[in-house]
């Protein structure tokens, strides 16, 4: 699909360019797409590249996996390095996009035209297309139906005990492959979910019990109204998030809607390469989505990933869908939206409390939205608090942070983040991530929790 650099091409290279970066759409309903020859020459040609740069080695454990293959191969060149080996390159990789978005020079328009992420979300999906993924691994990727049968009352109690029982977490090993170790999410009946409670709360609205929220008026560019895309983990996991993202935008005079539905936004089956079930979650999502858009919402996402999957990789899976494209042009970061309105004067600052000394980790897939240190910008707004920055992976990565094969990998890679919030004596940590801050409490192993930047918020505003 991309071939060898000419040497017009490598000539090129030397010489440098000032087009901005650009991101081709993926082309995955392509039959050449999933030719697994024609995959393993376009890796064998980036994985060259890769070798003799090595700008990456820092990022995760796929660079470090390529490079050791190569030192150790006969010829210490990739061609030496055997082709069924590219695969545990492939296993490393938990599509950040850090090294698309940060690291790599050679991005398109460059003539090496090299998107390593998406060269591996091809690799992922001629895996899966071949039968080479586990059935554990599909169904820890299928979030929507893990949360919605954990979150049964009764079984809700007994899910949430094994996952601390030592017999079951080795019986959880055995049929999942989630490591004894790792840390798990607890889950919520359905009644307690965020959206099992938002929609307790509409209804004593409706019954008089709650007054409505005045209307903002539209700044910079916000508009006023969101609709909130609870997720997955938002909504079975960690419903408190949400509720303090609701409190904190209709402290600002924000209306906020939940769809009436809402499925998983993929991000997890793409991360195994299933673009089918992918497809379905977006074409789930689509229409209660521009339907909100339509009504005049924003859409806020609390989880990066989600947010990610909106704005940028649904677009370049699904190009020439208007209406795709519609919903991604009205996604928000939560911090992104309070700080456009900031900006525009309409943010209300009267903060109650300081946050004292926060050490924020800022999640890989918020920073390649490039939207810049809002979060920090937005927490400092509160009276006499200092956020120290750390932007290195915390590890978690998905699933890559619970299996049995990665879990290892997971905690080497976050191990500087969990010695930098030790160093700083910080009063406060937290991630953008949840899931993140959570897999940073794990490594942290001295009993303290992890506190998310909007809830942070909410205790500075007192409210």
């Amino acid at each position: 699909m991309t071939s060898s650099p000419s040497s017009e091409a490598a000539t090129a290279a030397t010489e440098g360019g000032l087009e901005a970066p650009t991101r081709h759409p993926i082309d995955w309903n392509n039959p050449r797409f999933y030719d697994q020859a024609e995959l393993f020459d376009e890796l064998e040609r980036v994985f060259d590249l890769c070798h003799g740069c090595r700008r990456c080695v820092s990022l995760c454990n796929a660079f470090p996996t390529l490079f050791d293959l190569v030192d150790e191969s006969k010829t210490m060149e990739v061609d030496g390095v055997a082709r069924d080996d590219y695969w545990k390159v492939v296993d490393h990789c938990y599509l950040c996009d850090l090294c698309y978005q940060s690291k790599c020079p050679y991005i398109p328009p460059h003539p090496w035209n090299i998107d390593f992420p998406h060269l591996m979300l091809r690799a992922k999906a001629v895996k899966f297309q071949n039968g080479g993924v586990r059935a554990s691994e599909k169904i820890l990727a299928s979030t929507d139906a893990v949360g919605k049968l954990a979150g049964i009352p009764i079984v809700v109690n007994a899910v949430n005990a094994a996952n601390q029982f030592k017999p079951a977490r080795a019986a959880l090993k055995r049929v999942l492959g989630v490591h004894p170790q790792a840390g798990v999410p607890k889950y919520h009946k359905h009644g307690d979910t965020l959206r099992g409670k938002q929609r307790a709360r509409v209804a004593g609205r409706g019954a008089g019990g709650v007054a409505a929220v005045p209307v903002a008026q539209p700044a910079g560019r916000t508009r006023g109204k969101v609709a909130l895309f609870a997720t997955c983990y938002g909504n079975y996991n960690e419903p408190g998030l949400g509720e303090d993202l609701i409190a904190v935008l209709e402290h600002n005079n924000i209306t906020v809607s939940l769809a009436p539905t809402e499925r998983c936004c993929g991000m997890p089956k793409m991360e195994l390469g299933d673009l089918r079930a992918v497809e379905k979650s977006m074409r789930a999502n689509i229409p209660e989505l521009v339907s909100m858009v339509a009504k005049g919402c924003d859409i806020i996402a609390p989880v990066p990933s989600c947010a990610l999957m909106l704005r940028q990789e649904w677009p370049l899976l699904f190009p020439d869908d208007a209406e795709v494209q519609r919903v991604a042009a009205a996604v928000f970061d939560p911090f992104e939206y309070l700080m456009e309105r900031h900006r525009a004067g309409r943010l209300n600052t009267e903060f109650k409390q300081s946050l004292g000394k926060v050490a924020y980790h800022a999640a890989c897939h918020q920073r390649v939205q490039k939207i810049g240190m809002q979060t920090r910008a937005c927490l400092q707004l509160a009276p006499d608090t200092e956020v120290t920055v750390i932007e290195r992976c915390s590890g978690h990565n998905g699933t890559y942070g619970v299996k049995e094969q990665s879990y290892p990998a997971a905690k080497k890679i976050g191990r500087p983040v969990v010695n930098k919030i030790k160093q700083a004596a910080v009063d406060h940590y937290g991630s953008d991530c949840p899931m993140a801050g959570r897999f940073i409490e794990h490594g942290m192993a001295d009993g303290s929790a992890t506190a998310h930047p909007v809830s942070l918020l909410r205790r500075a505003y007192s409210i």
